[in-house]
C-alpha cells in the first residue's frame, strides 16, 4: 500500500469563456488568483489558478478556459462534484451571496452529518460548499469575503462512476481508508495528510458515460511532498500494473498522469517547489508567467490571449 499521499494537491477543468471563469473565482468565491500562465500543449490558452494566499497543496482549483469550447456533458467516469470547505456556520452567508451573484443550482442538504450547499459554475460546473473544522487552513482574505466565511480549501471531491468497486480499491492502495456509505455514495478518508482528504464514490449504473467539456474536470491531482516520494509512488503504481507516465516538470510541482478504471484521470504531484518560485508572493497570479520554451515567442502568445478585465 502507497503511505505518501497527503491528499488532494489541485483539481484541473476546463471553462469556456476565460474573464468569466477569472471572475467566478476571485470575485464570486472569493479565492486568490495564484498563478497566471499557459497550457503546455497549447499556448494560446491560460492556465489560471485560484486558491489561498501562497497556492497551499489542497486548495488550488485550476483551468484551461479553450474559448468557445462546447459544454461537457455529465455523466458516469467523471469527477461529478468539487467540494470546498468552509468554517462551520458559514453557508447563509454563502447562501445569499451566491444569489445576489446569479449563480445557479443552489441546493442545501446534509450528508453523513456535514452540511453542504451545492452550486453551479459558469459552465455548469458541479460545486459544494461543505462546512467543516478549520483544521489550521486560512482563507485568502484580499477579497470582501470575511474571513469567518471564506473558502478554506478542498473538503474532497465525489466521483460519478458506473461501478465504483475498482476505484474504491485503488483508493485503498492509495492509502485512503473505506469510512461511512449513504445513498449510493461510499466515502474514502485518508489519515495524517491535508485537510482535502475526502473522496466520495457515487455509484449510478444506470446513467450515460460523461463527455469532456467545458465545466468537466479534466483530471484531480492528490498531492505527496517531493520527488523522491513521487518516484516510490510511481514504482508502486507500476508494479501494480498502472500505465504511469514519466515526471513531467510543471514549473510549481512535477507531475505524473494515469487513467483510473473508472475513467478518470490522476495525477500524483509534488508539494514542491510552489507558485512563489517566480514571483514574490505579495504579487503571486498578477503577471503572465510563461514555460522557458515559450518566452521567446511572449508577444504572439500574449496578442491571442483574451484580457481577464480583473
Amino acid at each position: 500500500m502507497i503511505k505518501d499521499i497527503k491528499g488532494l494537491h489541485h483539481v484541473t477543468s476546463m471553462a469556456g469563456d476565460a474573464s468569466e471563469n477569472n471572475a467566478f473565482f476571485t470575485n464570486t468565491l472569493g479565492l486568490r488568483r495564484v498563478k497566471k500562465t499557459v497550457n503546455f500543449d497549447a499556448p494560446e490558452v491560460y492556465h489560471l489558478y485560484y486558491g489561498d494566499e501562497v497556492g497551499t497543496p489542497g486548495s488550488v482549483m485550476t483551468y484551461f478556459p479553450f474559448g468557445n469550447m462546447p459544454k461537457g456533458r455529465r455523466g458516469t467516469g467523471e469527477v461529478g462534484t468539487t467540494e470546498f470547505a468552509v468554517p462551520e456556520g458559514a453557508l447563509p452567508f454563502w447562501k445569499e451571496r451566491l444569489g445576489n451573484y446569479g449563480v445557479t443550482g443552489l441546493q442545501e442538504n446534509n450528508f453523513l452529518g456535514e452540511n453542504r450547499l451545492q452550486f453551479d459554475g459558469p459552465d455548469g460546473d458541479g460545486f459544494a460548499l461543505v462546512e467543516s473544522e478549520v483544521r489550521g487552513r486560512t482563507p485568502w482574505t484580499g477579497t470582501d469575503v470575511p474571513e469567518d466565511a471564506g473558502i478554506l480549501g478542498f473538503h474532497g471531491a465525489r466521483f460519478s462512476l458506473r461501478d465504483a468497486a475498482a476505484t474504491g480499491e485503488l483508493l485503498g492502495f492509495m492509502g485512503y481508508q473505506k469510512d461511512e456509505s449513504a445513498d449510493g455514495i461510499t466515502r474514502y478518508r485518508i489519515e495524517g495528510g491535508n485537510a482535502a482528504d475526502i473522496i466520495d464514490l457515487e455509484e449510478l449504473s444506470g446513467a450515460k458515460t460523461a463527455g469532456q467539456g467545458a465545466g468537466s474536470v479534466h483530471h484531480i491531482a492528490f498531492a505527496v511532498e517531493n520527488r523522491e516520494k513521487q518516484l516510490e509512488v510511481r514504482r508502486a503504481l507500476m508494479d501494480t500494473g498502472y500505465q504511469v507516465t514519466p515526471v513531467i516538470d510543471r514549473d510549481y510541482f512535477w507531475a505524473i498522469y494515469f487513467r483510473t478504471p473508472g475513467g478518470i484521470l490522476f495525477e500524483v504531484a509534488t508539494n514542491e517547489p510552489g507558485f512563489d518560485r517566480d514571483e514574490d508572493t505579495k504579487h503571486l497570479g498578477e503577471a503572465l508567467k510563461l514555460p522557458d520554451r515559450y518566452e521567446p515567442h511572449r508577444a504572439k502568445i500574449e496578442a491571442l490571449l483574451p484580457p481577464l478585465n480583473a
